[in-house]
């Protein structure tokens, strides 16, 4: 792509606004009036210690990618591969347009979370940053994620809203124990019928407690916790009741009609 001038790309900005992320694409930024302030370049400075500095020769997939801030960040790193995902085409066309204008090579692609099993690729590390909360289903999301995508590791950031403490839980409770409930601080995931901050796509809020216990419910390791909503996790033993409604793989059996017989 031939070099743009200041101008070209801030018309180019315009034209494919409005920005969640704020890049700075050669001088220009793209959403320099962000509520956040310049985001996500705030929070990632918060936890950027928490992910090797060196990843040449790796491979890596950010699930829900928005405009490519931190896409961009892990092939500044050195990445061998970054592939880009979300559902949202007008954050792809945002995305394509920042990769070519820092001349770095990173594909994107239309895919849902939801659908990561048809990547059928392993990445040596998955980023989940800023998602969780816009779907109607996080915790098969995560699931997905342990079973199909992740190689080695998995760094998760979710909004959080809540008792941020942490109590010890035993491992079973009788039926007769409804007290615990009550705990501001047993984990905890709030259900947003209509819309939060204006935005009709925050469906779930989790409490500290929720997201660390969904995290090791769906397979996970936390190793590291570098900035209070950032999860830095690596794969560990599947839970007992794992699969228990979303099996991991196909049945072994064929569905037949009525009257047929499975082969």
């Amino acid at each position: 792509m031939p070099e743009l001038s200041a101008a070209e790309i801030r018309d180019k900005v315009l034209a494919l606004g409005p920005w969640f992320h704020n890049l700075d694409l050669n001088g220009v930024k793209t959403a320099p009036d962000h509520f956040l302030g310049d985001y996500p370049a705030v929070k990632w400075c918060r936890f950027a210690q928490a992910i090797p500095a060196d990843l040449t020769g790796k491979s890596v997939l950010d699930i829900g990618c928005n405009a490519g801030f931190y896409s961009l960040e892990m092939k500044r790193r050195g990445a061998a591969r970054v592939l880009g995902i979300d559902y949202d085409e007008g954050y792809l066309r945002q995305a394509r347009f920042a990769s070519q204008v820092t001349g770095l090579d990173i594909e994107f692609a239309q895919l849902s979370v939801y659908d990561v099993g048809a990547l059928a690729e392993r990445f040596d590390l998955v980023l989940f940053l800023g998602v969780l909360y816009h779907l109607r289903h996080p915790l098969l999301a995560l699931d997905l994620i342990r079973e199909h995508v992740v190689g080695d590791l998995f760094v998760c950031q979710s909004m959080q809203r809540g008792d941020p403490g942490e109590e010890p839980l035993d491992p079973d409770y009788p039926f007769s124990e409804t007290a615990i409930f009550e705990r501001p601080s047993y984990p905890r995931l709030s259900f947003i019928e209509h819309r939060y901050s204006g935005d009709d796509t925050n469906w779930w809020v989790p409490n500290r407690a929720c997201m660390k216990a969904m995290l090791r419910s769906a397979g996970f390791v936390i190793d590291d916790n570098p900035e209070e909503e950032v999860y830095v996790c690596r794969p560990g033993p599947l839970p007992s009741a794992y699969g228990a409604i979303h099996p991991a793989r196909p049945p072994a059996h064929t569905i037949t009609r009525v009257g047929e017989v499975a082969a």
